[in-house]
C-alpha cells in the first residue's frame, strides 16, 4: 500500500536528526550540535529533484515513516518494502535496496511524493560507489553502516537532506 501524500509521523519525536550532504556524500546523525555518527553515501547520479520518475533524490525536510528490515542478515534484498528471502553478491549493474530500509516522508511542498516515489535510505549492493553520486534517487549505504543507523533512530526521526553549498569564482573547494 502506496502512501500519496505527506503527513507528519505519529511516533515519538527522537533526540537524533540526520543530515544528508549531498555536497561532500555524507550522512551525519546529530544530537543537537554534536555529531553522533557520519556515513559516506551515494545520492543520485541523475542529480537532485523532486520530480516523479526523475530518478533524481530530493532535498528539504523530511521524517523517517518507518524502519524496515529488523533482523534480516546484512545483504537481504528488498522489494517494494519486503523481503525476497535472497542475499545479493557484491557489485553488478542493477540498483537493488539490501539490509535495511528506512522510509522518508517529504514534509515541504516539493518533496510531497518522496514516499510514492520509493526514495529510501538503504543499503546497497554497490559499495564500492559509496561517497559518489551512483543511485537512482535514493540514499545508499554500506550494508554495515546500515544496520547501524537503523539500530540508532527511531522511526519519526527529522532528516534534512542538503544540496550542495555554491561555490563563489575564484574559491577552491
Amino acid at each position: 500500500m502506496a502512501i500519496t501524500k505527506a503527513h507528519p509521523a505519529p511516533q515519538t519525536p527522537s533526540a537524533h536528526r540526520i543530515v544528508v550532504d549531498v555536497g561532500r556524500q555524507t550522512l551525519r546523525v546529530m544530537d543537537g550540535a554534536s555529531v553522533t555518527a557520519e556515513f559516506p553515501v551515494s545520492t543520485s547520479r541523475f542529480g537532485l529533484g523532486c520530480e516523479e520518475g526523475s530518478f533524481r533524490t530530493p532535498t528539504g525536510r523530511f521524517v523517517v515513516r518507518a524502519k524496515i528490515g529488523q533482523g534480516a542478515p546484512a545483504w537481504t534484498v528488498f522489494r517494494a518494502r519486503e523481503s525476497t528471502g535472497e542475499l545479493a553478491v557484491p557489485g553488478g549493474e542493477e540498483d537493488l535496496v539490501l539490509t535495511r530500509i528506512l522510509t522518508l516522508d517529504g514534509l515541504d511542498p516539493d518533496n510531497a511524493n518522496t514516499l510514492e516515489r520509493f526514495v529510501y535510505i538503504h543499503g546497497t549492493n554497490q559499495e564500492q560507489l559509496i561517497g559518489t553520486p551512483a543511485s537512482h534517487g535514493c540514499i545508499r549505504l554500506r550494508n554495515e553502516d546500515m544496520i547501524t543507523l537503523h539500530d540508532m533512530v527511531p522511526a519519526g526521526t527529522p532528516v534534512e537532506i542538503l544540496p550542495p553549498l555554491p561555490v563563489s569564482p575564484g574559491t577552491s573547494i
